[in-house]
Order: C-alpha cells, then sequence, then structure tokens
C-alpha cells in the first residue's frame, strides 16, 4: 500500500511538473523578446528586400526616407511597435489614420505595401509588418547620410488600432518643453518621460526632423505669430505659406540641408530657424539648450544618441510570441 502511495505520489508530481513546463512554455512564448537574427532561418533575405525597396524609393523621393522614419515614431508612440498606424478603418474601429496628427501627414504607406508583397513571396506569413515598419526606417536614415543600428526584430501585429490613442499619444508640433494647461497641450518633456524617453534622448529624437518637410497649415502660426524666429527665415517662408489659403503647401524642417540627414538642425535652431513651434522650443533659454549646443557641434555625438534612441523607440511595448498575428496584407487584419 505504501508503494502504491509512492507511485501515486510520484505520477502526481510527474503530472505537476509537465504541466507546469507546458505552463511556462506558453509564458515564455508570450514573452518572447526581440533578436537581431529573429529571421535568419525563416526569412533570411527579408532585411536585404526591405533595404533594397527604401534605397528605390528614396532614390525616386527623397523625402520618402523622411517619411518611413516618422511612420514608426507614429506607430511606436501610440500602443507601442504594433503596425496599428498602417490598419484602414472598418465597421469595428476607426484606426489612427485619420488622427489630427496623421491625417494629410503621414505618408509611406505604399512603400510598406511593396515590401510586404515581395517579402510575402519569399516566405509567406513570416515576416510582421510592424517589424518591416522598423526597418525600413532605419534604412531610410542610412539613404540619407544617417546612423545605422542593429534593429531588433520579433514584433507581431495588432489586430486592431486607436483614433482616440493617437490623438492622445502624439506630440504636438505646437508643444512647448512643459506642459500648458491653458492650451491643453501636453509639453514635450511630459510626453517623450510618459513613453519612458529622457529629456536628452527626446532631443536626440527631434533630429529626425534634419530630414523632411512640413505643411504650411502646421508652421503658420509659428511664422506670422511668434518672436523668437530668424527674420529673414520666417519672410522666406510667408512667400509659400500665406496667412490664408495654400496650407498644403510644404517647407522644408532643415532649411539647410533638407535631404541630408546630418546635425544642420541644431545648428538651424541656434540660428532661430526652427520650422515648427515645438523644434524652437529646444533652444530657447530652456533646459534643453546645452543637448542642442552639444548636438550642433558634433555629430557623432548626434549619431550615436539618436541611434540608441531609435533602438528604444523601437522596442515600445511590441507584441510577441503569440500576441497579435502576422498580418498578410498590412492595411487590414487576417
Amino acid at each position: 500500500m505504501a508503494f502504491s502511495n509512492s507511485n501515486s505520489s510520484l505520477k502526481l508530481h510527474g503530472f505537476y511538473k509537465v504541466h507546469f513546463c507546458f505552463i511556462w512554455l506558453l509564458l515564455g512564448a508570450a514573452n518572447a523578446q526581440l533578436s537581431s537574427t529573429f529571421y535568419s532561418s525563416t526569412c533570411p533575405n527579408a532585411l536585404s528586400t526591405i533595404k533594397a525597396v527604401v534605397n528605390a524609393a528614396v532614390a525616386n523621393e527623397a523625402r520618402m526616407g523622411a517619411s518611413l522614419l516618422r511612420l514608426h515614431f507614429h506607430d511606436c508612440f501610440v500602443n507601442g511597435c504594433d503596425g496599428s498606424i498602417l490598419l484602414d478603418d472598418t465597421s469595428n474601429f476607426i484606426g489612427e489614420k485619420t488622427a489630427k496628427p496623421n491625417i494629410n501627414s503621414v505618408r509611406g504607406f505604399e512603400v510598406i505595401d511593396t515590401i510586404k508583397s515581395q517579402v510575402e513571396k519569399l516566405c509567406p506569413g513570416v515576416v510582421s509588418c510592424a517589424d518591416i515598419v522598423a526597418v525600413a526606417a532605419r534604412d531610410g536614415v542610412v539613404a540619407l547620410g544617417g546612423p545605422s543600428w542593429t534593429v531588433l526584430l520579433g514584433r507581431r501585429d495588432s489586430t486592431t488600432a486607436s483614433l482616440s490613442a493617437a490623438i492622445s499619444n502624439l506630440p504636438s508640433p505646437n508643444a512647448s518643453l512643459s506642459s500648458n494647461p491653458s492650451s491643453n497641450l501636453t509639453g514635450l518633456i511630459p510626453a517623450f518621460s510618459k513613453k519612458g524617453f529622457t529629456a536628452k534622448e527626446m532631443v536626440a529624437l527631434s533630429g529626425g526632423h534634419t530630414i523632411g518637410q512640413a505643411r504650411c497649415t502646421i508652421f503658420r502660426s509659428r511664422i506670422y505669430s511668434e518672436s523668437n524666429i530668424n527674420s529673414a527665415y520666417a519672410t522666406s517662408l510667408k512667400s509659400n505659406c500665406p496667412s490664408a489659403g495654400g496650407d498644403n503647401n510644404l517647407a522644408p524642417l532643415d532649411t539647410t540641408t533638407p535631404i541630408t540627414f546630418d546635425n544642420a538642425y541644431y545648428k538651424n535652431l541656434m540660428s532661430q530657424k526652427g520650422l515648427l513651434h515645438s523644434d524652437q522650443q529646444l533652444f530657447n533659454g530652456g533646459s534643453t539648450d546645452s543637448q542642442v549646443l552639444t548636438y550642433s557641434s558634433s555629430s557623432s555625438t548626434f549619431f550615436t544618441d539618436f541611434a540608441n534612441a531609435m533602438i528604444k523607440m523601437g522596442n515600445l511595448s511590441p507584441l510577441t510570441g503569440s500576441n497579435g498575428q502576422i498580418r498578410t496584407n498590412c492595411r487590414k487584419t487576417n
């Protein structure tokens, strides 16, 4: 009888051990870590395929490098780097594309579509849209002369998107360093702090504005109403951005080298040539002035800090393991 009880105990112990291991494996799968070699065996040509499409797109239109970078930023700051920004509206949800910070502004969707189509032919159902966006952002920066960084991979795609989250999480181009209760705008430092970034990292990421363009409607109030702007610079902008009309007319965020990723953005701020209100706030007698000075005098320091901040941003709340899905079409769920 004692032997029988002992045998039963051993069986019971074995059952719990196996059961525990099974649960542990499930938890491990759900919380899998991102890895730079995630596709090494399952889709070895994924990264070279993405790079080739991005290089062609940037060669065709230099602005696309900035657009792909911004697409990644606007994806990650809204519920994590999950490709949610790519989803079209459905009967079940209104997505992020029509949120005020994105509508008529965020672009590059067709490039992502092209990449996805080519990668699906190579390795069906393997490479996520979220990972494509992350890699394309890096490759777009490199194509315009900027730094490279190791993109960690293994993100999965969301099955929903949120208009309200996009509105509330993306920093406003009219924001100051600190929050302004009277205007209901979250300040740049608090907005980035909510995502785990220091003020220094916020200044580094803002350097992405060394490439790209903005619409007149975004910077009109700055060039007509603000005093901390170079007068000749403001006058030159007014010719293409009238006080009324011309909302979609474009101006480069970096007036010096608009299609080269460098540190000229920070030098422009020191000359009061920041295009957006939020840009010039980085050098306006506040706590971030010294960091702007550092980056303006050392492009290598800026490149290093920017690359590290991009890696950190790419790790914002990814879906991994069994969470989410691998979309076949980046614009809709499977």
